[in-house]
């Protein structure tokens, strides 16, 4: 499944950057990291080792807003990419024996 960009104005890449890296220093956003689990395999992750996910990525025309960003481990999120969560979880049935 190849994914698809938006075209966007990298003045709108940089301000939606600068709002995650604002989220990032928010107490909102160490109390999602406080619970130590990635949103999407479920496995326990040391906060401090949690990543910043877009749910809708910025380059497919997500926002960083509280409403699109989670807590993720690496793993997951280098496997993410710029996936949609449609496509996300098409990626997790075809590869999900490799993935563990």
């Amino acid at each position: 499944m190849e994914p698809y960009a938006i075209d966007l104005d990298e003045e709108d890449i940089k301000r939606e950057r600068r709002k995650a890296r604002e989220l990032r220093s928010s107490q909102w956003w160490k109390r999602r990291c406080a619970k130590g689990v990635c949103h999407y395999c479920r496995r326990p992750t040391p906060p401090k080792e949690l990543t910043m996910d877009h749910i809708v990525p910025i380059a497919r025309g997500g926002r960083s807003t509280k409403g699109n960003v989670v807590a993720a481990c690496k793993e997951c999120n280098n496997a993410k990419k710029q996936l949609l969560p449609m496509e996300w979880e098409q990626y997790l049935k075809d590869f999900r024996p490799y993935f563990s």
